[in-house]
């Protein structure tokens, strides 16, 4: 099942809930050149996921939901234009557990 919030796609896939950007989001800040993701383990709703420079602007893409983070892109901060990929295998930002199912129903239908 996918959502959309924020110009993100939430995909629950078993306990996981995987997070990257929608293709109008790559779209409207252009080539990726600099990724930062935040410190911690555990993000509340509107933390932010991860600073970027990108070709139209510089931004923080925060965080539709709260939960605990299990994986990071890293490959995303030595090749910052994975995130600019087609590829979902490539894009995704994070994947979080500990997901409020509620909150993540209440989420628009992508």
């Amino acid at each position: 099942m996918k959502k959309i919030a924020n110009y993100l796609w939430i995909e629950q896939e078993e306990e996981q809930y995987v997070i990257s950007m929608t293709p109008e989001l790559q779209d409207d800040i252009g080539t990726i050149g600099y990724v930062e993701f935040s410190e911690g383990d555990v993000l509340e709703k509107d933390d932010v996921i991860l600073n970027l420079e990108a070709s139209k602007t510089v931004m923080a893409i925060l965080s539709p939901l709260a939960g605990k983070i299990v994986e990071c892109n890293t490959a995303a901060l030595e090749q910052p234009l994975l995130l600019n990929s087609a590829d979902p295998a490539e894009h995704w930002l994070i994947k979080l557990t500990d997901v409020d199912a509620l909150e993540f129903e209440a989420l628009e239908d992508a």
